[in-house]
């Protein structure tokens, strides 16, 4: 192999190798992160609240004010026609 070959496919390798490892640390905060979120949930229901209602809270939260009136109403005629 020619050396311009060499250093192309070493600076690939290293180049390759620093993605790999950022890749592997974000990974690893994930489950940090993942870890935390567990422990406030288990914090959360250990102070009595129901951590099912918190989740459900939290998604409704990142959706558009308009989406979850549409959604309210819909499940409302639903309700209607099923007579509950």
């Amino acid at each position: 192999m020619s050396e311009s070959v060499v250093d192309t496919a070493r600076v690939a390798g290293e180049e390759l190798r620093a993605f790999i490892e950022r890749y592997e640390r974000l990974e690893a905060e994930k489950k940090d992160i993942a870890d935390a979120q567990k422990e406030v949930m288990a914090e959360a229901k250990g102070r009595g609240y129901d951590t099912k209602i918190i989740r459900k809270i939290i998604a409704l939260r990142k959706r558009d004010g308009d989406d979850i009136a549409e959604e309210e109403a819909i499940l409302e005629t639903y309700k209607a026609a099923l007579g509950m």
